[in-house]
């Protein structure tokens, strides 16, 4: 995505451990986002014989918070799914003010000769993202996710291509060893973010043909993953230094800058609908009751009723103003990180493995599990405060 520009700027507030944890971090959500599709299974004896075998009794991260919380309390399982919605709000709401954040800026950037001040450039990127209001469909948006992908690979190659260019002036000075503890605990948070997607996994291991690809899909996907955010993340840290900005196109020198911009802007924009339909269609369902839109028979005929523009109206207008309120790209994304990024991504995955599979699992994986989610908490906590105060200080 989009945020793996932020990843150098990371880098070089972490050093050399920034380097482990963007390794570490691919094998941590690797093996969350595996134990998290396990906990959609319970295992069955079979009729026939002795064997053992795994049925897909849950759907969604709802399904698996409902089932860790029947038998606590009464009302705990309602309460729960309540928690898991608010919290995949968030962090699409987040996810959805960065992209018109990195817009804004982009937009001043290549408005420069014009010298528009930043609300009208955040209010005319807004301006073109009013017709997601109106998407029923699934179609669309996986045509303009399409376009953003192919976009984004041009963008890095650019990047990479340049910086190998560069080669001759690299110094591996730029990194070091002792990092202020407070920047430090943020780039963790915007290291983990740049690799959450747990609350897409259930319904994408739904989808497919042959589930018992799926690990090895996830592993594949995390490793390539993690050698293409590393690779350019140094790249551009060894290149430009401590001058390496927080979104790293910002470094482009001015021939090959405003090419790059404009296509990061466009990509932006054409990001937005993604997290904004999944976004919409989580609260249409919880607010309006409605059916969701991906499970309709009739999506291309649908419209969307007063009610419904209003939740997504609403859904907008926030994202907008948590983006003119927001000063600083990195503390925004390492405190989405820190919050719904660790939850959901570190700490429920394991909890709901220990919950619901705690007689299957070794020793060893219990340890993980346990180990997985102490670290969890200690960077959500850390991460929550140092972010805070940053944008505190910024504001």
């Amino acid at each position: 995505g989009i945020f793996v520009l932020g990843l150098p700027f990371a880098l070089v507030q972490s050093g050399y451990m920034g380097l482990v944890i963007l390794v570490l971090s691919a094998w941590v959500c690797n093996h969350t986002g595996r134990i998290l599709v396990d906990c959609l299974y319970e295992e069955e004896p079979s009729k026939e014989s002795d064997t053992v075998s795994k049925v897909r009794v849950r759907h969604s991260y709802q399904d698996i918070m409902d089932a860790c919380c029947k038998g606590l309390w009464p009302y705990w399982s309602v309460v729960g799914g309540w928690l898991i919605n608010v919290a995949q709000v968030i962090e699409l709401l987040m996810t959805c003010t960065l992209y018109l954040l990195v817009s804004t800026t982009l937009l001043c950037d290549s408005l420069s000769a014009v010298a528009l001040p930043r609300s009208a450039c955040s209010l005319v990127s807004l301006m073109f993202l009013l017709p997601c209001l109106l998407l029923t469909d699934l179609k669309p948006v996986s045509t303009l996710s399409l376009l953003c992908s192919l976009a984004h690979i041009l963008i890095s190659l650019l990047v990479i291509l340049y910086c190998l260019s560069c080669a001759s002036n690299w110094s591996w000075a730029s990194l070091s060893l002792f990092v202020d503890p407070e920047d430090f605990i943020v780039s963790v948070g915007v290291i983990i973010f740049s690799y959450t997607s747990q609350i897409f996994l259930p319904p994408l291991e739904g989808s497919m043909e042959d589930k018992e690809q799926f690990d090895t899909m996830l592993g594949w996907t995390h490793g390539v993953a993690c050698i293409m955010k590393t690779t350019f993340s140094l790249l551009a840290v060894l290149t430009w230094g401590p001058k390496t900005s927080e979104v790293i196109t910002d470094n482009l020198p001015p021939s090959l800058r405003p090419i790059v911009n404009l296509c990061l802007l466009a990509k932006a924009l054409l990001s937005y609908p993604l997290p904004f339909y999944s976004a919409a269609e989580i609260l249409q369902t919880c607010l309006l009751r409605d059916a969701p839109l991906s499970s309709s028979s009739k999506q291309s005929s649908q419209r969307v009723t007063g009610p419904a523009l209003m939740v997504r109206g609403a859904l907008v207008v926030s994202s907008y103003l948590l983006s003119m309120l927001v000063p600083r790209f990195s503390l925004l994304m390492g405190l989405t990180g820190s919050v719904t990024g660790a939850a959901m991504t570190l700490i429920l995955p394991c909890l709901f493995h220990l919950k619901l599979q705690w007689e299957r699992l070794t020793v060893q994986d219990r340890l993980i599990d346990v180990a997985i989610l102490s670290l969890g908490l200690l960077c959500s906590v850390a991460g929550v405060i140092c972010s805070l105060k940053g944008l505190l200080r910024d504001l």
